[in-house]
Formats: C-alpha cells, sequence, structure tokens
C-alpha cells in the first residue's frame, strides 16, 4: 500500500500580513488558536495582549501552526482558562455574535 503523505499549505502573504497587523494593533505577546472548521480548512483565533478578538481563515489546521510559528510574538495557545481570561469582549460585540435574536 503507498504511503500518503499531506503537503501542507504555507501560510499566503495575505495572511500572515492580517495577523501581523493583528499583533500590532492590539499588544504583545498575542495568543492564537488554531481550530479545525472542516473542510473550509481552519480558523485562526488571535487573542491580542489588550484581549480583542480577531481571526484568519487558512485552508488547513497545518497551514495556521504555520501561520503562528512566522508571525512574531504570536504564541500557540489553547481555549484554557488563561487564554479565554485575557479575552475582553463587549456589548457591541456580544450583540453582533448573537445574530438576528440578538438585535433589537
Amino acid at each position: 500500500m503507498a504511503e500518503e503523505t499531506e503537503k501542507t499549505e504555507p501560510p499566503t502573504e495575505k495572511q500572515l500580513g492580517a495577523a501581523r497587523r493583528f499583533v500590532a494593533e492590539h499588544g504583545k505577546p498575542a495568543k492564537a488558536v488554531v481550530e479545525n472548521i472542516g473542510r473550509k480548512g481552519a480558523r485562526v483565533v488571535l487573542v491580542g495582549a489588550d484581549g480583542a478578538l480577531g481571526d484568519v481563515i487558512v485552508p488547513a489546521p497545518a497551514t495556521g501552526d504555520a501561520l503562528v510559528e512566522a508571525v512574531e510574538d504570536l504564541e500557540p495557545a489553547e481555549w484554557d482558562a488563561e487564554t479565554v481570561g485575557a479575552t475582553k469582549i463587549g456589548a457591541a460585540h456580544r450583540h453582533r455574535m448573537a445574530g438576528p435574536r440578538g438585535r433589537h
């Protein structure tokens, strides 16, 4: 049986630039949680030192890991108490994420 090799697609300059801008705008160090979103790839959730949230969509979890490795002052993280506690989510963001039912 032939051995399967999975080729990791590297992050694009656009993806790297978005993550670097986030770190520059929201403080160092920033945290990154790579979440598999199935066929669509992976979501790299960014948590700035100021508690802001952002994200970058990449084609695969391995690409997300490569993005985190390539961006200075971006640390790999998990959704543990420390990472969750570092987020600061305001009322406007909560309403937007709630969708139509959360809007008045």
